[in-house]
C-alpha cells in the first residue's frame, strides 16, 4: 500500500468520525449515517490495499 493510499484512507475514517459525532450532537441521524458509511468504505480500501500487498511479496 503506497502512502499516499494509506493518507487518503486514514483522512477518509477521521472525516467519517467527525461526521458521525456530529450526527451524534446534533440528533442528525443522516450525517451520522453518513460518517459510519465513510469509515466502512476506508476499512474496504485498507483491507483490498492489504490483499494486494499480500500477493506482490
Amino acid at each position: 500500500m503506497g502512502l499516499a493510499d494509506k493518507a487518503k484512507n486514514a483522512a477518509q475514517d477521521v472525516a467519517g468520525k467527525a461526521k458521525e459525532a456530529a450526527g451524534k450532537v446534533t440528533g442528525d441521524d443522516d450525517l451520522r449515517n453518513e460518517g459510519k458509511a465513510d469509515q466502512g468504505k476506508s476499512s474496504l480500501k485498507k483491507a483490498g490495499e492489504n490483499i494486494k500487498d499480500a500477493f506482490k511479496d
